[in-house]
Order: C-alpha cells, then sequence, then structure tokens
C-alpha cells in the first residue's frame, strides 16, 4: 500500500483511508470490526471518523461510531498501528455527543476531545479536524459564497489556540480542518505563523469524477502549502459506481433509505455518471475502481477516504490502489468534465 505524508508533521499514512461513517446505522459494530480488519490486512494504517457519526445524525446515536472503533482498540490491542483522525463538529445544527454546545471554542473543543478520547479508548488522537467552519461560508454543496458581516461566531484564532494547547498536552498530534475554503486555509496558516501554533497538515473536502470544485483555489494551496486532501465522498455516495441509474434504488443503499442526500441524484449528475460508467465499462473497468483511482492520481491528494457498507464494496475499493488508468482513459474523463463540469458542487 503506497503511504503519503501527513503535511509537515511526518506521520505517514495510506493513500486510502477507511471511512467509518455508516458504523452504528448501517453497520453493526461486528461488520465495523470486520471492516477495519480487512482494512489492515490490505496495508491500511489510516482511520477516519468524527464525533458526530454515524450519518444521518441524531442525537441518540452520535457517538456510537467512535465507540464501535474503541472497543475493536480494545480488543485487537493495536492502537500504536492506526494513525487515527476525528473531527470536532462546528454549529451547523448537527447533534453531537457532548455536554456543552457544538461551537469551536476553547472550552467546547476541550468536552469534544475529552467525550471523544473515552469512546475511542486511546489517550490520544494523530489528526484532529475541526468539521466544519463557525463562520458562514460556502461549503456543503454551495459553489458561490455571499458575505454576512458578523458572522464568525468564534475566530478562527481562538479555534487554533485551543488545537494548540490540546497538542502541548498531548492528546493530538496534528491539526487538520475540513469542509474549508481557500481563505479559512490560509487565515489558519495566517494565524499560525504569527503565534507559533502548529500548522495545519491536511484539509477533507468532498472530491470525486462528479465534484471537482477542490481544484479551483484549494489545489495549489495544497500543493504549495503541503496541506494535502482528505478526499471524501469519491464515489458521490456510490453515485459512481452505477447501482442508481435507470431509477435504480437497491435495498439498503444509502441514498434508497435516506431521501435527504439528493447531491449526487441531480439530472445532471445522473446524466454525467452514465458517461463515466459507460466509459468505465467500455474500457474493461470496473466503475467505481475507475472513480477512485482518478482520485488516486491526483497531485494535491494524500489520501482517498473509502466507505462501504459490504464486504464486497470494500474489496472493490480496496482494489482501485492498483487500477490504472490508461491515458485514453484519462483523456475520456476530462472530455466528459468539460461537459458536466461541476453537477454536484
Amino acid at each position: 500500500m503506497e503511504r503519503s505524508v501527513l503535511g509537515g508533521s511526518g506521520i505517514e499514512v495510506s493513500r486510502i483511508c477507511l471511512g467509518t461513517m455508516t458504523w452504528g446505522e448501517q453497520n453493526t459494530e461486528a461488520e465495523g470490526h470486520a471492516q477495519m480488519d480487512r482494512a489492515v490486512g490490505a496495508g491500511l494504517n489510516f482511520f477516519d471518523t468524527a464525533e458526530m457519526y454515524p450519518v444521518p445524525t441524531q442525537s441518540s446515536r452520535a457517538g456510537r461510531t467512535e465507540e464501535i472503533i474503541g472497543k475493536w482498540f480494545a480488543s485487537r490491542k493495536s492502537r500504536e498501528s492506526i494513525v487515527l483522525a476525528t473531527k470536532v463538529s462546528g454549529p451547523a445544527g448537527m447533534a453531537v455527543p457532548r455536554k456543552g454546545s457544538a461551537a469551536l471554542d476553547p472550552a467546547n473543543i476541550r468536552l469534544a476531545i475529552d467525550a471523544s478520547l473515552m469512546r475511542l479508548q486511546t489517550d490520544y488522537v494523530d489528526l484532529y479536524q475541526v468539521h466544519w467552519p463557525a463562520r458562514h461560508t460556502n461549503y456543503f454543496g454551495q459553489l458561490g459564497y455571499v458575505h454576512e458581516p458578523g458572522d464568525q461566531t468564534v475566530p478562527v484564532e481562538d479555534t487554533l489556540g485551543a488545537l494548540s494547547d490540546l497538542v502541548v498536552a498531548g492528546k493530538i498530534r496534528a491539526v487538520g480542518v475540513s469542509n474549508e475554503t481557500p481563505w479559512g486555509i490560509l487565515e489558519y496558516l495566517r494565524l499560525g505563523d504569527r503565534k507559533g501554533a502548529p500548522q495545519i497538515v491536511s484539509i477533507q473536502n468532498p472530491y470525486s469524477l462528479l465534484n471537482r470544485s477542490f481544484e479551483v483555489g484549494l489545489a495549489e494551496i495544497a500543493i504549495r502549502e503541503k496541506i494535502g486532501l482528505l478526499a471524501y465522498s469519491p464515489l458521490g455516495f456510490g453515485a459512481l459506481s452505477g447501482k442508481y441509474l435507470n431509477h435504480q434504488w437497491p435495498k439498503g443503499a444509502r441514498m434508497t433509505l435516506f431521501h435527504e442526500f439528493k447531491r449526487y441524484l441531480s439530472p445532471e449528475a445522473r446524466a454525467a455518471t452514465a458517461a463515466y460508467v459507460k466509459l468505465a465499462e467500455e474500457s474493461g473497468l470496473n466503475p467505481s475502481q475507475m472513480a477512485l483511482a482518478y482520485v488516486n492520481t491526483r497531485p494535491f491528494l494524500t489520501a482517498n477516504i473509502i466507505g462501504a457498507t459490504t464486504m464486497a464494496q470494500l474489496e472493490t475499493n480496496l482494489g482501485s490502489i492498483d487500477a490504472i488508468l490508461p491515458s485514453d482513459v484519462m483523456e475520456a474523463i476530462e472530455e466528459i468534465h468539460r461537459v458536466y463540469t461541476y453537477p454536484s458542487p
């Protein structure tokens, strides 16, 4: 398994990261443990989770995914061999399993990390990520930015200061962000330099054949500042497998169960998906593996976060690391992209 380094941290992570957000909702504890066992067997050393998981979020379930991972660590005695990433939630109205509020101020960040460490049955997290900003900005599918004066409920400076304290305390090794913008990245870097705080080492944003918005603005920053992308939803919630084409709704599939996830099923997204699936099949490639392999080739990528609800899906996704995309396939992908540039922003 190819490995990359998380920014300037010196922490080496597998090019494929195991995502966990279905564990505790679509997947049982036993299934989550089986996925972790198989991932480690395939050479993965990088797991990603969040305090609010599983998704969709509910107060009664928030934190369950971290608990599943913690029980695996306790039974397998393998904590030191895994690079573990989790996230602290921002104020976006989603359920969080902690006292206090979903704010990114120092007091709530301390509450969040201590609760996560307890559930994860560990005394440190390798990568602690801010799940989304504490200000109004364009993320979660919004391309355009609309300014709202006075919208920054907690200054980035306060959030970064709290994270810096956690590094000093030994509770986290490195700091990352998620669902961030170019301005947000540059603000973290500016404040890190000015305050002598830890520099962020990663950005976890959506990236797939259906959403390449990261390439505008963020890609250059990621490469020049060594803040690599941790790509989430690289299959567009499974859409790029082709399983939802022709108005199919597979039993037990995420977008069959949870109709609120419509980001990757717009008419334009369905047309783009059909074109990519056709290309894969005509090229003798598995559609999921072609989509994941494309993400794996990106020069700004640190790790590709895969997720699965079945072991068969996991095997397919793991196999993407060995998938080679010929130059004619790469050229054809770009041709499709020119037609369907932002089908699922």
